[in-house]
Parts: C-alpha cells; structure tokens; sequence
C-alpha cells in the first residue's frame, strides 16, 4: 500500500511541476507534506536522510555572492562594452553571448547567469531592433551546455558531486568538460545554420547603442573591489578545494558569509536576502523529499534491479544505458528532480558487484545536463528565461522550442556516447 501511495503523491506532484498548473515549489513541497502525513516517513527521516542540505547551503551562497557583485552593475556593464566591441553585428553578437554564457554558466552556474544575462539581453536586442528568439536560445543552450562543464555550473553536477565523496571541482573540469567544449563548438555551428541567414538581413540600431555608456551602470566603488575580490576568492577555493581539505559548501558559504560582513555598510543585508531565489531552494527542497519518498517504500531499489536486469548486469550496456536514459528523460520531466532518483539507484549498483561506477556517474552527468536542452521543462534555466522572455512579450512556444532542442540532445547524446565508450568502455574491457 505505501508503495503505491507513494509512486500516486509522486506522479501527481510531477504532473504539477511539469504543466506549471500551480508554482512549482509549492507543488513538489506539498508532495512531500502529503508523505509525511500519509506516514511514508518521519520529519527526522525526511529532513535528515533525504533532503540534501549540502546542495541547497551551496546554491543559497552563489545566490547572495551574486546578489550583492551583481548590485555594482559589473555585468550589464560587460555585456553592454561587448554589444559596442561587436559593433552591434547581430552574429557576432548572437556567437559572443553563446560564449558568455558558456563561461558565467560554468563558473557562476546557469540558473544565475541566465538570470542576470537575459534581461540585458533583452535590452540589448530591443535597442537593435533584433528578434529575441535566436538569443534566447542560444543562451539556453549555451547555458546548460556550459553548466555541464563544471561541478557547480549544473544542479544535476551539484548533486553528483556531494553524493560522490572523491569527485573534486577538477575532476568534472576533467571529465565532462571535454564533451561541453565539443558540443559548445557543435551549437554555434547549429545556430549559425539556423539563424545566420534571417539575422544577416537585420540592419541593427547602431546609433542608440553607441549612444549607451557602459560606464554609467558600473558602480566603482569599494563595493565592486570587496564583491569581486570575494567571488574569485571562492571560485578559486572551489579549484583547490581537494588540496585545502575543506567542503565546497563551507568554502561557498564562508564566501557568502564574508562578503555580507565586509559589505554591511554598503548593500542591506534585509534586501540581498529577499533576492536569492527562494523559490527556486524550496523547489529543490520538495523534490528531495519526494523523491526520498520512492527511496523509503523501496522503489529506488527496485529501479536499480530493473535496470542491472536489463542490461544482464553487462557493465558497458549499463553504463550508455544510464547516459540515454537520463538524456531523455531529463529533457522532458527535469533533470533535477531525475537526478535525485537516480543517484541511490546508481549507489544500488554495488550490491550487484559493479564496484568501478565513475563512468557511470559521468554518464549521469553528462545526459543530465546535456540533456536538458530538449524542452523548456528540462533544466530550471530553461525555465528562468522562457519566464523573464514571457514578462517581457516575448513568449516562447514549447513546441518550438524542441524543434531546436531535441536534434541538440540527440546530438550531445551520440557525442557522449563516443566519447564515454572510448575514454572509459574500451579501457575497462581491455583491463578484463
């Protein structure tokens, strides 16, 4: 019985989540008050097995470091110097916001990137008089695609890398990030094929560009110094955290704690907090606890028996099983909550004597990641920027969207295929 009352909470609150019928935070936190008061599990279960604090403490940090470096106009004023470096060309421009958000979205993370990117964006293409839409996407795409790069650029890495005590900052650096810059390359290719023939003939608005002074949004102040000085702080602590010894979420968090001391007098503590993404955290919060619902009745296990019996416990099957798997179903019920149920299944695999799994965690990884680009749904990105596009009219169909979106995954998917079986597979076999 609590096998199927879970497995009904749990579908139900996907429902929700996916068709945005009500907020998603609310949704996937109601799912998990509902297994509380149904007695799946306790509130010391639900709050000390299942909901990972480590990864909602280190997104909380990036959230308020970027909070405050973002308040000194240090973005806009980089994106707007590039719109006039470009000298307004809408190519250029379309190729230069792919590659910075590929950077920001590996070093910043994507959800935070978008969110101080697009609505730049927006003004910029505005002022050109350009189509969002190509820009848009392509920032997407650059976004997730730049996110599976890193250990903090992607959710999904977030939690791989708390679940799986030896992977440091630089082993994804090391493992994922050789697919990102391949398939990073591949993309601007793509939307060069498909967007540079209608941008081409777009004469854009020059003069009121060159009428805009970068300067203006730049707030040079100590402010600037103290908020770029602490954010390269913690991203060098996030390289070397392996060496130091320390966690990632102490390091983000002594990063956060610093600079709202060392800024008390310049920025209110009250209003940098009322800008972290709080539904966002709640949102993740709920999806831990549903997904620690499945795990309680026994369902994850059973996932994780499922899938070794389908593959005859054949190690290679198992592990470009895992990386399809998760590239297509991330595209469509988002790759968060997907990864949340997949990283106990893949824990499972050791008690069917697969003791070497980092192939499949970079599996996981990278299908997560890459493979949240085939519908608005499937990554929180996504989601971000068709929401801040929408509040601007500038709405963006679902069913567009995967047009471009799906070719992309299935792209990235038989990229990382190539790529795992030859870095991984045929050394493995060859070691058998």
């Amino acid at each position: 019985m609590d096998v199927i009352l879970a497995g009904i909470i749990f579908v139900v609150s996907y429902f929700f989540i996916m068709t945005e019928k009500i907020n998603r935070a609310i949704a996937s936190l109601a799912g998990g008050v509902l297994l509380l008061l149904t007695g799946i599990y306790s509130t010391h279960e639900v709050f000390f097995q299942y909901i990972d604090w480590n990864t909602i403490a280190l997104l909380f940090s990036m959230m308020v470091l970027i909070s405050i470096t973002e308040k000194t106009g240090l973005f806009t004023f980089i994106a707007i110097r590039f719109a006039q470096k470009v000298r307004g060309n809408p190519i250029y421009l379309l190729v230069g916001s792919a590659i910075l958000t590929a950077i920001g979205s590996a070093f910043l993370d994507n959800v935070t990137t978008v969110l101080i990117f697009v609505p730049v964006m927006l003004k910029i293409t505005k002022l050109l008089k350009l189509p969002a839409f190509p820009y848009l996407l392509t920032i997407i795409f650059s976004s997730n695609i730049g996110g599976a790069a890193t250990l903090i650029g992607d959710p999904p890495n977030i939690m791989i890398g708390q679940a799986v005590e030896h992977f440091t900052f630089l082993s994804f650096i090391q493992h994922t990030a050789p697919v990102a810059i391949v398939m990073f390359a591949i993309l601007i290719v793509f939307c060069l094929l498909f967007f540079k023939g209608s941008l081409s003939e777009i004469k854009s608005n020059m003069e009121e560009l060159s009428a805009l002074d970068a300067s203006e949004n730049l707030t040079r102040s100590s402010l600037l110094y103290k908020s770029v000085g602490v954010l390269m702080m913690t991203l060098i602590g996030f390289l070397l955290h392996s060496i130091l010894h320390i966690e990632m979420t102490t390091i983000a968090l002594s990063g956060a704690i610093l600079l709202l001391l060392i800024t008390e007098g310049e920025v209110d503590t009250e209003e940098i907090l009322s800008k972290v993404e709080w539904v966002t955290l709640f949102f993740f919060i709920g999806l831990f606890a549903i997904v620690g619902g499945l795990q309680q009745v026994g369902v994850i296990d059973e996932m994780a028996r499922m899938i070794v019996v389908s593959t005859e416990g054949d190690y290679v099957k198992t592990t470009l099983l895992i990386l399809w798997v998760s590239g297509l179903f991330s595209g469509f019920i988002d790759n968060i909550p997907f990864v949340a149920a997949m990283i106990p299944v893949i824990q499972e695999f050791e008690t069917y004597g697969m003791v070497y799994l980092d192939p499949i965690w970079w599996a996981l990884a990278l299908g997560a990641c890459l493979g949240g680009n085939a519908t608005l749904v499937g990554a929180s990105a996504n989601v971000v920027v068709a929401g801040m596009a929408e509040a601007d009219n500038q709405k963006i169909s679902f069913i567009r969207f995967m047009k471009y979106g799906i070719p992309i995954v299935l792209i990235s998917l038989v990229v990382s295929t190539v790529y795992i079986y030859f870095r991984y597979l045929i050394p493995y076999m060859g070691q058998g």
